[in-house]
Protein backbone atom coordinates (compact mmCIF):
# COMPACT_ATOMS: atom_id res chain seq x y z
CA UNK A 1 0.00 0.00 0.00
CA UNK A 2 1.58 3.34 -0.98
CA UNK A 3 2.47 5.55 2.01
CA UNK A 4 1.11 9.06 1.73
CA UNK A 5 2.80 10.28 4.92
CA UNK A 6 5.99 9.36 6.76
CA UNK A 7 6.49 8.43 10.40
CA UNK A 8 8.41 11.28 11.99
CA UNK A 9 7.64 11.10 15.73
CA UNK A 10 10.78 10.78 17.86
CA UNK A 11 10.17 8.62 20.93
CA UNK A 12 10.72 9.90 24.45
CA UNK A 13 10.87 13.56 23.50
CA UNK A 14 10.03 14.82 26.98
CA UNK A 15 10.84 13.49 30.45
CA UNK A 16 7.72 12.65 32.45
CA UNK A 17 7.48 15.13 35.34
CA UNK A 18 5.17 12.69 37.17
CA UNK A 19 6.81 9.26 36.74
CA UNK A 20 4.83 6.15 37.65
CA UNK A 21 6.08 2.69 38.49
CA UNK A 22 5.94 -0.42 36.33
CA UNK A 23 6.14 1.49 33.05
CA UNK A 24 2.70 3.03 33.44
CA UNK A 25 0.85 -0.22 34.13
CA UNK A 26 -0.08 0.77 37.69
CA UNK A 27 -0.67 4.12 39.31
CA UNK A 28 -0.27 3.55 43.09
CA UNK A 29 2.66 5.97 43.08
CA UNK A 30 0.68 8.86 41.62
CA UNK A 31 -3.04 8.54 42.37
CA UNK A 32 -3.77 12.05 41.12
CA UNK A 33 -2.68 11.26 37.58
CA UNK A 34 -4.99 10.35 34.69
CA UNK A 35 -3.70 7.63 32.37
CA UNK A 36 -5.12 7.42 28.86
CA UNK A 37 -4.60 4.47 26.54
CA UNK A 38 -4.61 5.70 22.95
CA UNK A 39 -3.36 8.88 21.30
CA UNK A 40 -6.11 9.32 18.73
CA UNK A 41 -8.65 12.12 18.73
CA UNK A 42 -10.57 10.89 21.77
CA UNK A 43 -7.42 10.28 23.81
CA UNK A 44 -5.83 13.60 22.91
CA UNK A 45 -9.02 15.52 23.64
CA UNK A 46 -9.49 13.76 26.99
CA UNK A 47 -5.90 14.58 27.94
CA UNK A 48 -6.26 18.21 26.89
CA UNK A 49 -9.44 18.73 28.90
CA UNK A 50 -8.03 17.10 32.04
CA UNK A 51 -4.77 19.04 31.82
CA UNK A 52 -6.70 22.31 31.51
CA UNK A 53 -8.20 21.39 34.90
CA UNK A 54 -4.64 21.02 36.30
CA UNK A 55 -4.72 17.23 36.37
CA UNK A 56 -1.45 15.54 35.26
CA UNK A 57 -1.93 13.10 32.36
CA UNK A 58 0.01 10.31 30.70
CA UNK A 59 -1.05 9.20 27.22
CA UNK A 60 0.05 5.68 26.35
CA UNK A 61 0.32 5.35 22.56
CA UNK A 62 1.60 2.15 20.96
CA UNK A 63 2.47 3.74 17.61
CA UNK A 64 4.96 3.90 15.97
CA UNK A 65 6.39 0.89 17.87
CA UNK A 66 3.26 -1.14 17.09
CA UNK A 67 1.72 -0.24 13.73
CA UNK A 68 -1.84 -0.68 12.47
CA UNK A 69 -3.20 -1.41 9.02
CA UNK A 70 -4.78 2.02 8.61
CA UNK A 71 -2.33 4.48 10.16
CA UNK A 72 0.45 5.96 8.05
CA UNK A 73 2.45 7.83 10.73
CA UNK A 74 3.28 7.89 14.41
CA UNK A 75 1.57 11.27 14.86
CA UNK A 76 -1.06 11.75 17.53
CA UNK A 77 -4.59 12.49 16.34
CA UNK A 78 -3.93 11.11 12.86
CA UNK A 79 -6.92 11.16 10.52
CA UNK A 80 -7.30 7.80 8.79
CA UNK A 81 -10.43 7.37 6.69
CA UNK A 82 -11.13 10.95 5.63
CA UNK A 83 -9.98 14.52 6.17
CA UNK A 84 -13.51 15.82 6.83
CA UNK A 85 -15.31 16.64 10.07
CA UNK A 86 -18.51 16.90 7.99
CA UNK A 87 -21.00 19.78 8.17
CA UNK A 88 -19.99 22.90 10.10
CA UNK A 89 -23.56 24.25 10.23
CA UNK A 90 -24.25 24.57 13.97
CA UNK A 91 -27.86 25.74 13.52
CA UNK A 92 -29.44 23.04 11.36
CA UNK A 93 -27.09 20.05 11.57
CA UNK A 94 -26.41 17.70 14.50
CA UNK A 95 -22.71 17.22 13.84
CA UNK A 96 -22.32 20.97 13.31
CA UNK A 97 -23.91 21.42 16.74
CA UNK A 98 -21.27 19.12 18.26
CA UNK A 99 -18.64 21.30 16.53
CA UNK A 100 -20.11 24.24 18.47
CA UNK A 101 -20.12 22.33 21.76
CA UNK A 102 -16.52 21.27 21.29
CA UNK A 103 -15.40 24.81 20.46
CA UNK A 104 -17.24 26.06 23.56
CA UNK A 105 -15.20 23.51 25.55
CA UNK A 106 -11.88 24.94 24.24
CA UNK A 107 -11.36 21.70 22.33
CA UNK A 108 -7.87 20.96 21.04
CA UNK A 109 -9.31 18.90 18.19
CA UNK A 110 -11.59 21.67 16.93
CA UNK A 111 -9.14 24.52 17.52
CA UNK A 112 -6.54 22.66 15.49
CA UNK A 113 -9.08 21.79 12.79
CA UNK A 114 -9.97 25.47 12.43
CA UNK A 115 -6.28 26.33 12.17
CA UNK A 116 -5.70 23.86 9.32
CA UNK A 117 -9.05 24.26 7.57
CA UNK A 118 -9.14 23.94 3.78
CA UNK A 119 -12.04 24.82 1.44
CA UNK A 120 -14.81 22.18 1.47
CA UNK A 121 -18.06 24.03 0.85
CA UNK A 122 -20.22 23.78 3.97
CA UNK A 123 -18.05 21.05 5.49
CA UNK A 124 -15.05 21.36 7.81
CA UNK A 125 -12.12 19.61 6.13
CA UNK A 126 -8.47 19.90 7.10
CA UNK A 127 -4.99 19.46 5.69
CA UNK A 128 -4.42 16.20 7.50
CA UNK A 129 -0.59 16.05 7.75
CA UNK A 130 0.03 19.46 9.41
CA UNK A 131 -3.16 18.90 11.42
CA UNK A 132 -1.77 15.78 13.11
CA UNK A 133 1.63 17.39 13.60
CA UNK A 134 -0.01 20.35 15.34
CA UNK A 135 -1.96 18.01 17.63
CA UNK A 136 1.28 16.18 18.47
CA UNK A 137 3.16 19.40 19.18
CA UNK A 138 0.39 20.77 21.41
CA UNK A 139 0.14 17.56 23.42
CA UNK A 140 3.89 16.99 23.79
CA UNK A 141 4.60 20.60 24.77
CA UNK A 142 1.91 20.81 27.47
CA UNK A 143 3.64 20.82 30.88
CA UNK A 144 1.06 18.49 32.46
CA UNK A 145 0.88 15.94 29.66
CA UNK A 146 3.43 13.18 29.08
CA UNK A 147 3.31 10.78 26.13
CA UNK A 148 4.65 7.28 26.73
CA UNK A 149 5.14 5.38 23.47
CA UNK A 150 4.37 1.93 24.81
CA UNK A 151 1.70 -0.73 24.41
CA UNK A 152 -0.65 -1.42 27.31
CA UNK A 153 -1.78 -5.02 27.14
CA UNK A 154 -3.88 -5.38 30.31
CA UNK A 155 -6.67 -3.49 32.01
CA UNK A 156 -5.09 -1.79 35.07
CA UNK A 157 -6.42 -2.69 38.48
CA UNK A 158 -6.09 0.72 40.11
CA UNK A 159 -5.63 4.39 39.34
CA UNK A 160 -7.68 6.56 37.00
CA UNK A 161 -7.73 5.34 33.39
CA UNK A 162 -9.47 6.06 30.10
CA UNK A 163 -9.38 3.49 27.32
CA UNK A 164 -9.53 5.44 24.04
CA UNK A 165 -7.88 2.95 21.72
CA UNK A 166 -10.38 3.34 18.93
CA UNK A 167 -11.59 0.64 16.56
CA UNK A 168 -8.06 -0.67 15.94
CA UNK A 169 -7.40 -1.76 19.52
CA UNK A 170 -4.39 -4.07 19.77
CA UNK A 171 -5.09 -7.77 19.98
CA UNK A 172 -3.66 -8.21 23.48
CA UNK A 173 -5.69 -5.38 24.99
CA UNK A 174 -8.81 -6.48 23.14
CA UNK A 175 -8.41 -9.93 24.70
CA UNK A 176 -8.02 -8.34 28.13
CA UNK A 177 -11.20 -6.33 27.62
CA UNK A 178 -13.03 -9.45 26.52
CA UNK A 179 -11.77 -11.38 29.53
CA UNK A 180 -12.96 -8.65 31.90
CA UNK A 181 -16.38 -8.08 30.35
CA UNK A 182 -17.15 -11.73 29.72
CA UNK A 183 -18.47 -10.91 26.29
CA UNK A 184 -16.96 -10.67 22.84
CA UNK A 185 -16.48 -7.21 21.44
CA UNK A 186 -18.84 -6.39 18.65
CA UNK A 187 -17.26 -5.64 15.30
CA UNK A 188 -17.91 -4.13 11.90
CA UNK A 189 -15.89 -3.63 8.73
CA UNK A 190 -14.75 -0.12 7.89
CA UNK A 191 -13.35 1.06 4.57
CA UNK A 192 -10.99 3.78 3.33
CA UNK A 193 -11.38 5.86 0.17
CA UNK A 194 -8.52 6.31 -2.34
CA UNK A 195 -6.51 9.54 -2.65
CA UNK A 196 -5.41 10.84 -6.07
CA UNK A 197 -2.69 13.27 -7.13
CA UNK A 198 -4.36 16.42 -8.48
CA UNK A 199 -1.96 16.82 -11.41
CA UNK A 200 -3.02 13.43 -12.78
CA UNK A 201 -6.67 14.51 -13.18
CA UNK A 202 -7.86 15.62 -16.63
CA UNK A 203 -9.39 19.07 -16.15
CA UNK A 204 -10.66 19.06 -19.72
CA UNK A 205 -13.31 16.65 -18.44
CA UNK A 206 -13.56 17.53 -14.74
CA UNK A 207 -14.53 20.88 -13.23
CA UNK A 208 -14.46 22.57 -9.81
CA UNK A 209 -17.75 23.27 -8.03
CA UNK A 210 -19.30 22.63 -4.63
CA UNK A 211 -22.79 21.18 -4.70
CA UNK A 212 -25.36 24.00 -4.96
CA UNK A 213 -22.35 26.39 -4.95
CA UNK A 214 -22.23 26.22 -1.15
CA UNK A 215 -19.66 28.34 0.62
CA UNK A 216 -19.03 31.96 1.53
CA UNK A 217 -15.89 32.35 -0.58
CA UNK A 218 -14.89 31.41 -4.12
CA UNK A 219 -12.49 28.79 -2.72
CA UNK A 220 -15.32 27.15 -0.77
CA UNK A 221 -17.71 27.30 -3.73
CA UNK A 222 -15.11 25.48 -5.84
CA UNK A 223 -13.82 23.10 -3.18
CA UNK A 224 -14.89 19.91 -4.95
CA UNK A 225 -13.71 18.45 -8.23
CA UNK A 226 -16.45 16.81 -10.32
CA UNK A 227 -16.25 14.05 -12.92
CA UNK A 228 -19.46 13.63 -14.99
CA UNK A 229 -20.85 10.39 -16.38
CA UNK A 230 -23.38 9.64 -19.09
CA UNK A 231 -25.84 6.81 -18.59
CA UNK A 232 -23.74 4.50 -20.78
CA UNK A 233 -20.59 5.32 -18.81
CA UNK A 234 -22.41 4.82 -15.51
CA UNK A 235 -23.78 1.43 -16.52
CA UNK A 236 -20.33 0.26 -17.67
CA UNK A 237 -18.82 1.50 -14.40
CA UNK A 238 -21.39 -0.41 -12.32
CA UNK A 239 -20.74 -3.58 -14.33
CA UNK A 240 -16.99 -3.29 -13.74
CA UNK A 241 -17.50 -2.50 -10.07
CA UNK A 242 -19.69 -5.54 -9.48
CA UNK A 243 -17.35 -7.92 -11.29
CA UNK A 244 -14.07 -6.56 -9.83
CA UNK A 245 -11.90 -8.78 -7.66
CA UNK A 246 -12.45 -7.92 -4.00
CA UNK A 247 -10.78 -8.56 -0.67
CA UNK A 248 -12.04 -11.76 0.93
CA UNK A 249 -12.52 -12.01 4.66
CA UNK A 250 -10.62 -14.57 6.69
CA UNK A 251 -12.35 -17.91 7.42
CA UNK A 252 -14.79 -17.48 10.28
CA UNK A 253 -14.48 -13.70 10.23
CA UNK A 254 -17.96 -12.23 10.31
CA UNK A 255 -19.13 -8.69 10.99
CA UNK A 256 -21.53 -6.20 9.52
CA UNK A 257 -20.81 -2.95 7.76
CA UNK A 258 -21.45 0.46 9.24
CA UNK A 259 -24.10 2.04 7.00
CA UNK A 260 -22.39 5.43 7.05
CA UNK A 261 -19.20 4.02 5.54
CA UNK A 262 -20.31 1.30 3.13
CA UNK A 263 -17.90 0.17 0.39
CA UNK A 264 -19.11 1.37 -3.01
CA UNK A 265 -19.39 -2.18 -4.32
CA UNK A 266 -21.67 -3.12 -1.40
CA UNK A 267 -23.90 -0.15 -2.24
CA UNK A 268 -23.94 -1.19 -5.91
CA UNK A 269 -24.99 -4.71 -4.92
CA UNK A 270 -28.09 -3.21 -3.30
CA UNK A 271 -29.27 -1.87 -6.64
CA UNK A 272 -27.75 -0.44 -9.81
CA UNK A 273 -29.12 3.04 -9.10
CA UNK A 274 -28.01 3.14 -5.44
CA UNK A 275 -24.77 5.00 -6.13
CA UNK A 276 -26.54 7.50 -8.36
CA UNK A 277 -28.74 8.46 -5.42
CA UNK A 278 -25.80 8.35 -3.00
CA UNK A 279 -22.21 9.55 -3.50
CA UNK A 280 -22.66 9.85 -7.28
CA UNK A 281 -25.83 11.94 -7.26
CA UNK A 282 -25.70 14.65 -9.97
CA UNK A 283 -27.94 17.22 -8.24
CA UNK A 284 -26.79 20.78 -7.56
CA UNK A 285 -24.01 20.64 -10.16
CA UNK A 286 -23.57 22.11 -13.63
CA UNK A 287 -20.92 20.73 -15.97
CA UNK A 288 -18.70 23.70 -16.83
CA UNK A 289 -17.64 21.99 -20.07
CA UNK A 290 -21.18 21.17 -21.19
CA UNK A 291 -23.69 23.26 -19.20
CA UNK A 292 -26.66 22.38 -21.40
CA UNK A 293 -26.49 18.66 -20.66
CA UNK A 294 -27.12 17.38 -17.15
CA UNK A 295 -24.78 14.50 -16.14
CA UNK A 296 -26.44 11.18 -15.39
CA UNK A 297 -24.07 10.69 -12.45
CA UNK A 298 -21.16 12.64 -10.93
CA UNK A 299 -18.12 11.45 -8.99
CA UNK A 300 -16.91 14.10 -6.56
CA UNK A 301 -13.38 14.49 -5.21
CA UNK A 302 -12.61 16.67 -2.19
CA UNK A 303 -9.36 18.51 -1.59
CA UNK A 304 -7.27 16.54 0.89
CA UNK A 305 -4.53 19.07 1.67
CA UNK A 306 -4.05 22.83 1.73
CA UNK A 307 -1.81 22.80 -1.34
CA UNK A 308 -4.59 21.24 -3.39
CA UNK A 309 -2.18 18.57 -4.65
CA UNK A 310 -4.21 15.65 -3.27
CA UNK A 311 -7.90 14.78 -3.66
CA UNK A 312 -9.89 11.95 -2.07
CA UNK A 313 -12.84 10.39 -3.86
CA UNK A 314 -15.90 11.27 -1.77
CA UNK A 315 -17.88 8.27 -0.55
CA UNK A 316 -15.70 5.81 -2.49
CA UNK A 317 -14.63 3.54 0.34
CA UNK A 318 -13.80 0.23 -1.26
CA UNK A 319 -12.77 -3.37 -0.68
CA UNK A 320 -11.59 -3.92 -4.26
CA UNK A 321 -8.08 -5.31 -4.55
CA UNK A 322 -5.45 -2.77 -5.52
CA UNK A 323 -5.12 -3.76 -9.18
CA UNK A 324 -8.88 -3.82 -9.65
CA UNK A 325 -9.22 -0.41 -7.97
CA UNK A 326 -6.91 1.22 -10.48
CA UNK A 327 -8.67 -0.37 -13.45
CA UNK A 328 -12.19 0.46 -12.29
CA UNK A 329 -11.55 3.97 -11.00
CA UNK A 330 -9.70 4.96 -14.16
CA UNK A 331 -12.98 4.34 -16.02
CA UNK A 332 -14.28 7.55 -14.43
CA UNK A 333 -14.13 10.43 -16.95
CA UNK A 334 -11.22 12.66 -15.98
CA UNK A 335 -9.41 9.90 -14.07
CA UNK A 336 -8.13 7.83 -17.00
CA UNK A 337 -4.53 8.68 -16.08
CA UNK A 338 -5.07 8.96 -12.33
CA UNK A 339 -2.07 8.36 -10.08
CA UNK A 340 -2.86 7.21 -6.54
CA UNK A 341 -1.20 8.57 -3.42
CA UNK A 342 -3.16 5.99 -1.42
CA UNK A 343 -5.42 3.18 -2.52
CA UNK A 344 -8.57 2.26 -0.65
CA UNK A 345 -8.83 -0.63 1.77
CA UNK A 346 -10.99 -2.38 4.31
CA UNK A 347 -10.30 -3.41 7.89
CA UNK A 348 -12.13 -4.88 10.84
CA UNK A 349 -13.08 -2.43 13.58
CA UNK A 350 -14.04 -3.39 17.12
CA UNK A 351 -16.22 -1.69 19.71
CA UNK A 352 -17.71 -2.70 23.04
CA UNK A 353 -21.36 -3.19 23.88
CA UNK A 354 -21.48 0.09 25.79
CA UNK A 355 -25.20 -0.02 26.78
CA UNK A 356 -24.42 -3.17 28.75
CA UNK A 357 -20.94 -2.39 30.03
CA UNK A 358 -20.78 1.36 30.79
CA UNK A 359 -22.60 3.58 33.27
CA UNK A 360 -23.56 7.21 32.65
CA UNK A 361 -20.12 8.30 33.88
CA UNK A 362 -18.61 6.25 31.03
CA UNK A 363 -17.10 3.91 33.63
CA UNK A 364 -16.77 0.19 33.14
CA UNK A 365 -19.33 -1.18 35.59
CA UNK A 366 -17.04 -4.02 36.70
CA UNK A 367 -14.01 -1.69 37.06
CA UNK A 368 -15.19 1.87 37.82
CA UNK A 369 -11.61 3.18 37.81
CA UNK A 370 -11.62 2.65 34.03
CA UNK A 371 -13.58 4.78 31.58
CA UNK A 372 -14.02 4.14 27.86
CA UNK A 373 -14.16 6.93 25.30
CA UNK A 374 -14.15 7.45 21.55
CA UNK A 375 -15.00 5.11 18.74
CA UNK A 376 -14.47 1.97 20.81
CA UNK A 377 -17.69 2.91 22.66
CA UNK A 378 -19.76 2.68 19.48
CA UNK A 379 -19.92 6.30 18.39
CA UNK A 380 -18.92 6.82 14.77
CA UNK A 381 -16.95 9.70 13.31
CA UNK A 382 -14.02 11.93 14.22
CA UNK A 383 -16.19 14.58 15.87
CA UNK A 384 -18.27 12.13 17.88
CA UNK A 385 -15.15 10.28 19.05
CA UNK A 386 -13.41 13.47 20.15
CA UNK A 387 -16.60 14.65 21.87
CA UNK A 388 -16.77 11.51 23.99
CA UNK A 389 -13.09 12.00 24.81
CA UNK A 390 -13.88 15.54 25.96
CA UNK A 391 -16.68 14.33 28.23
CA UNK A 392 -14.64 11.43 29.64
CA UNK A 393 -11.63 13.67 30.28
CA UNK A 394 -13.71 16.19 32.21
CA UNK A 395 -15.50 13.49 34.22
CA UNK A 396 -12.23 11.74 35.11
CA UNK A 397 -10.62 15.03 36.11
CA UNK A 398 -13.59 15.81 38.36
CA UNK A 399 -13.16 12.46 40.13
CA UNK A 400 -9.44 13.07 40.66
CA UNK A 401 -10.18 16.52 42.07
CA UNK A 402 -12.75 15.07 44.50
CA UNK A 403 -15.74 16.42 42.62
CA UNK A 404 -18.61 14.85 40.71
CA UNK A 405 -19.53 16.10 37.25
CA UNK A 406 -22.96 15.02 36.01
CA UNK A 407 -23.27 13.97 32.37
CA UNK A 408 -24.32 16.68 29.89
CA UNK A 409 -28.06 16.99 29.36
CA UNK A 410 -29.58 14.74 26.68
CA UNK A 411 -30.78 17.91 24.93
CA UNK A 412 -27.14 18.55 23.92
CA UNK A 413 -25.23 16.83 21.13
CA UNK A 414 -22.67 15.34 23.53
CA UNK A 415 -25.39 14.33 25.98
CA UNK A 416 -27.50 12.69 23.28
CA UNK A 417 -24.51 10.61 22.14
CA UNK A 418 -23.62 9.68 25.70
CA UNK A 419 -27.20 8.68 26.46
CA UNK A 420 -27.32 6.53 23.32
CA UNK A 421 -24.21 4.52 24.16
CA UNK A 422 -24.97 4.12 27.87
CA UNK A 423 -28.51 2.81 27.72
CA UNK A 424 -30.46 4.65 25.06
CA UNK A 425 -29.66 2.03 22.43
CA UNK A 426 -30.90 -1.55 22.44
CA UNK A 427 -27.93 -3.65 23.56
CA UNK A 428 -29.04 -6.58 21.40
CA UNK A 429 -28.86 -4.58 18.17
CA UNK A 430 -26.23 -1.99 19.15
CA UNK A 431 -24.27 -0.66 16.17
CA UNK A 432 -21.97 2.36 15.58
CA UNK A 433 -23.91 5.61 15.36
CA UNK A 434 -23.19 9.13 14.13
CA UNK A 435 -24.85 11.98 16.00
CA UNK A 436 -28.27 12.86 14.56
CA UNK A 437 -31.39 14.64 15.75
CA UNK A 438 -33.14 11.31 16.15
CA UNK A 439 -31.09 10.84 19.34
CA UNK A 440 -32.48 14.06 20.89
CA UNK A 441 -35.66 14.43 22.97
CA UNK A 442 -38.40 15.69 20.61
CA UNK A 443 -39.16 19.36 20.23
CA UNK A 444 -42.69 20.31 21.34
CA UNK A 445 -45.23 20.98 18.61
CA UNK A 446 -46.29 24.54 17.97
CA UNK A 447 -49.58 26.16 17.16
CA UNK A 448 -50.67 25.18 13.68
CA UNK A 449 -48.85 21.82 13.67
CA UNK A 450 -45.27 20.64 13.73
CA UNK A 451 -42.46 23.01 12.92
CA UNK A 452 -40.89 22.69 9.51
CA UNK A 453 -37.71 20.67 9.46
CA UNK A 454 -35.33 23.64 9.26
CA UNK A 455 -37.17 25.44 12.07
CA UNK A 456 -37.25 22.25 14.14
CA UNK A 457 -33.51 21.69 13.75
CA UNK A 458 -32.84 25.30 14.73
CA UNK A 459 -34.98 24.76 17.82
CA UNK A 460 -32.92 21.65 18.66
CA UNK A 461 -29.65 23.56 18.41
CA UNK A 462 -30.90 26.61 20.33
CA UNK A 463 -32.05 24.37 23.18
CA UNK A 464 -28.79 22.39 23.07
CA UNK A 465 -26.55 25.45 23.23
CA UNK A 466 -28.37 26.77 26.29
CA UNK A 467 -28.14 23.39 28.07
CA UNK A 468 -24.52 22.83 27.13
CA UNK A 469 -23.46 26.28 28.37
CA UNK A 470 -25.00 25.46 31.75
CA UNK A 471 -23.11 22.15 31.87
CA UNK A 472 -19.80 23.86 31.10
CA UNK A 473 -20.44 26.35 33.89
CA UNK A 474 -20.41 23.46 36.40
CA UNK A 475 -16.68 23.03 35.86
CA UNK A 476 -14.17 25.81 35.26
CA UNK A 477 -10.94 25.44 33.30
Amino acid sequence: MPHLLKSVIPIGRKTDPFPSKDNGTTSNFMTQRLNIIGGGMAGCEAAWQAARLNVPVTIHEMRPKVETFAHQTGDLGEMVCSNSFRSDDDEHNAVGLVHWEMRASNSLIMTTADKHRIPAGGALAVDREPYAKSITTAIESHPLIHVSYDEITNLPGDGHWIVATGPLTSGALAEAIQAETGAEALAFFDAIAPIIYADSIDMQRAWMQSRYDKGDTEDERTAYLNCPMTKIQYEAFIDALLSAEKTEFKPGETAGYFDGCLPIEVMAERGRETLRFGPMKPVGLTNAHDPENKPYAVVQLRRDNALGTLFNIVGFQTKMKYGAQKDVLRMIPGLADAEFARLGGIHRNSFINSPTLLNRQMQLKSKPNIRFAGQITGVEGYVESAAMGMVAGRMAAADILGQKLPPPDTNTGCGALLSHITGGADAKTFQPMNVNFGLFPPIDTVKGGRKRRKERYKAYTDRAKESFSKWLALQTT
